[in-house]
């Protein structure tokens, strides 16, 4: 009985994991001006990947990707001018946009994307 409830609840929750697949582009508002990002999403059940890519610090791969819902979060380790650092991504998809606020870790700052489906 217990497997079987638990079996039903997973298969719930990828039920209604969005399905944001695909090319999405977004642009955030920086302390220097506009920063341009784009993101490659593959989703499969709660499981999110993908890669991001700016001009500012090139390519990332997510990892720790999950989606809940309407609600995304990753992580990703970018380079930026030859030191490394983790960038915590959590957001919202509202329709055919996602509200995505990034963190830099240990940093206390943040920028927050609006992103669209290419």
């Amino acid at each position: 009985m217990t497997r079987t409830l638990i079996a039903f609840l997973l298969l719930a929750t990828s039920v209604f994991a969005a399905d944001i697949s695909g090319k999405w582009k977004g642009t955030a508002e920086g302390p220097n001006g506009p920063l341009e990002r784009t993101f490659t999403f593959k989703v499969e059940g709660t499981k999110l990947t993908g890669e991001t890519e700016s001009q500012m610090i090139g390519k990332s791969t997510l990892s720790d990707g999950k989606v809940d819902g309407d609600n995304i979060s990753f992580t990703i380790t970018a380079n930026f001018q030859g030191n490394e650092m983790k960038l915590n991504y959590a957001g919202k998809l509202d329709g055919d946009t996602i509200k995505l606020k990034v963190d830099f870790a240990g940093t206390g700052q943040a920028v927050e994307y609006t992103l669209k489906r290419n």
